[in-house]
């Protein structure tokens, strides 16, 4: 018995080493189609270390990263072959999307002061392949009410895609300290910092609040904002590393990548590096084990209230990640979660999937929870009218609040990459601020015609990419700003 037990664990290793191989040999001949690698996406720039984050302050950062977009210049955008000197390159200094022709690049870490003496500070940190520009809107609404906010580019972020090909979230975090550190140093010890987090941004600002609880010496924040959290990822990403095996050989070193696109979107990658999966997966898994340590050691009472916008329709996080790992968790701390549903209306009820229209069921677990819920739905199946279902803690009773927005019967569902933006965002809004130019206009993007014709991502142009609700979110996050309101300044670095 013993004997063929051994003999058939020896088959099922080899079938398996069999259709390892078989598996990596596909992925190997399927990088090979296509388009060579481009200067961007084999030019890797000089990023400060972890340990150098560490060791400088602020200015140290911005001039390390001066020296950062001066590299790109020289070595990127300066040796472009005549081929890629094309008007939707944002690399090209010549295309409308060039960063380096706007007013201001935001692209690059940036500070807003408030006229006055701040009464307290906001640390800002985008998503995975995003840049600050994605909480722009949000930095302004704090530093209206006399915060200072300091908006955190994250290494390997806002210069090429190929700088996510090395990146390491320990970097990330080092940043993430370092903005923190900023912040306590221009308020004092004693004002409010707030921290607001927009997908993997969500992740560093859980990641370093659960970091205060066991290291005294870093600046505890009061009050996390969290859009879209990167708290748990898709289980291809566990394993998005062996994807990239068959780059080791050079020959196939478009393995290292599971997106090739062109750079249209002056402040966004649309390429995407297996390196940026793997990162993302061992950030939110130290997370989720931080989380189960700390709930067993009982050291979760003193987190911050957690204030979390999240659509129940996510193709890029777990938002059953979201309510499991993180807000099962927390203590009656005045945390809430806000969810914005599918489109119910008539429109699409028969084209939704079942598992689209039961998403919400599934989140919001029955009876009462320790934290406030917000469901931002239809009023009725097939009525466009909108309501907030709010459910305080403790209670299992909703209330009904009428909302004067309704939901657009062109959308189905929100997406994760709408909810930090408004409808009038010059560059990815429904209705664009037609007072500030980026070179394109994404979120009116509507194409129709033959595939292969457009340089689009058709994927990316199908998914809404700013918030019909946005109007809302921006009230909640003032609700929870102290009220100190102050005239606009000027943005300084």
């Amino acid at each position: 018995m013993l004997r063929a037990l051994i003999k058939l664990g020896k088959w099922t290793a080899i079938v398996l080493l069999v259709f390892l191989v078989s598996l990596l040999g596909i992925r190997a001949w399927d990088s090979q189609q296509g388009d060579p690698l481009a200067l961007w996406q084999t030019y890797v720039p000089h990023e400060l270390t972890a340990a150098e984050i560490d060791a400088t302050d602020w200015q140290g950062y911005l001039a390390a990263e001066d020296r950062l977009f001066d590299e790109v210049r020289t070595q990127v955008s300066d040796k472009l072959p005549s081929s890629e000197r094309v008007a939707t390159n944002r690399y090209f200094e010549g295309a409308p999307m060039y960063p380096g022709h706007f007013a201001h690049d935001w692209n690059r870490s940036y500070v807003l002061e408030p006229k006055g003496k701040p009464v307290g500070a906001v640390v800002l940190i985008h998503g995975l392949t995003d840049s600050p520009y994605s909480l722009r809107d949000i930095a302004e609404l704090y530093r209206d009410h006399g915060f200072v906010a300091i908006g955190l580019r994250v290494p390997g972020h806002g210069t090429v895609p190929a700088a996510l090909t090395e990146a390491q979230w320990p970097t990330w975090m080092a940043a993430t300290r370092l903005a923190m550190r900023e912040a306590r140093r221009r308020v004092g010890a004693q004002a409010p910092i707030h921290m607001v987090g927009y997908s993997n941004g969500g992740a560093l600002s859980l990641k370093y609040t659960l970091d205060t609880r066991d290291q005294n010496e870093l600046t505890r924040p009061t009050q996390l904002v969290l859009l879209s959290p990167m708290i748990g990822v898709t289980r291809f990403a566990r394993f998005a590393g062996l994807a990239g095996l068959p780059a080791i050989l050079p020959s196939f070193a478009k393995a290292a990548w599971l997106d090739l696109l062109p750079e249209y979107n002056p402040f966004k990658y649309n390429s995407f590096p297996v390196n940026a999966a793997r990162q993302t997966y061992l950030l939110t898994d130290a997370i989720r084990n931080q989380l189960q340590s700390l709930d067993r050691e009982q050291k979760l009472a003193g987190m911050p209230p957690i204030l979390t916008f999240q659509s129940v329709i996510d193709d890029t996080v777990s938002a059953p990640a979201v309510m499991r790992t993180l807000f099962a968790r927390l203590p009656a701390n005045g945390s809430e979660i806000v969810l914005f549903d599918v489109n119910r209306n008539h429109r699409f009820d028969s084209l939704l999937r079942a598992s689209s229209l039961q998403a919400l069921q599934h989140l919001l677990p029955p009876g009462p929870q320790r934290f406030r819920s917000t469901v931002i739905a239809n009023a009725a199946a097939n009525d466009s009218h909108m309501v907030a279902r709010t459910t305080e803690a403790g209670h299992d009773q909703a209330t009904v609040t009428p909302l004067s927005i309704e939901y657009p019967d062109d959308i189905f569902s929100l997406s994760h990459i709408a909810l930090p933006f408004p409808p009038n965002d010059p560059l990815y809004g429904t209705q664009p601020d037609m007072s500030e130019d980026f070179g394109v206009r994404l979120g009116t993007q509507a194409p129709r015609g033959e595939r292969g014709a457009l340089i689009l991502n058709l994927d990316a142009v199908l998914r809404i990419s700013s918030n019909p609700f946005y109007p809302y979110v921006r009230e909640r996050i003032e609700e929870i700003i102290p009220a100190t309101p102050t005239a606009t300044a000027q943005q300084v670095h």
